[in-house]
């Protein structure tokens, strides 16, 4: 095996028969990319523009316990007359959003949570049974197991 450098001006690769140059002076340094200021995952930062997590979407079931290692935010649309949020696993400290729970064709007026859920008052409220009204449920995640919830219910929308 062979060790050593190589000089060079540009890359060429092949694109499925049509070759591809690249300046290899187009390509900032590790130095250009720390001065302008891109996101980084270990300094504390500022952002000028909107941020914005996906809202992932919940299958409604009997049981169901949210993955939250696949998003901040999530939408459930009921299809269950009883449905218990059960303890998640992949809750991290820090984390938080919201939960959206639409009152489908068959409603769950009063969801079940798992005892890492903690609600005002030691009891999680009742929600609106009305079909097409939606709850929201903010949380944020105290330390792994204690997951402190805040419901806004009875949420119309009107075009």
């Amino acid at each position: 095996m062979a060790y050593g450098t190589i000089k060079s001006d540009a890359l060429v690769y092949d694109n499925s028969g049509t070759d591809v140059t690249i300046s290899l002076s187009s390509i900032p340094t590790a130095a250009q990319v720390a001065a302008k200021g891109d996101a980084s995952l270990d300094a504390a930062q500022t952002f000028t523009k909107g941020q914005r997590g996906e809202v992932t979407t919940l299958t409604s079931a009997a049981t169901i316990t949210i993955n939250f290692d696949d998003s901040n935010n999530f939408t459930l649309t009921t299809g269950h007359a009883q449905i218990q949020f059960a303890n998640p696993t992949t809750e991290v400290a820090g984390q938080s959003g919201s939960i959206f729970i639409v009152q489908g064709s068959t409603t769950c007026a009063a969801p079940t949570w798992g005892n890492q859920w903690y609600f005002a008052g030691g009891t999680a409220p009742s929600l609106t049974g009305t079909t097409g009204k939606c709850a929201r449920i903010d949380y944020i995640v105290q330390e792994a197991g204690k997951i402190h919830a805040v419901a806004t219910d009875d949420l119309t929308y009107t075009s």
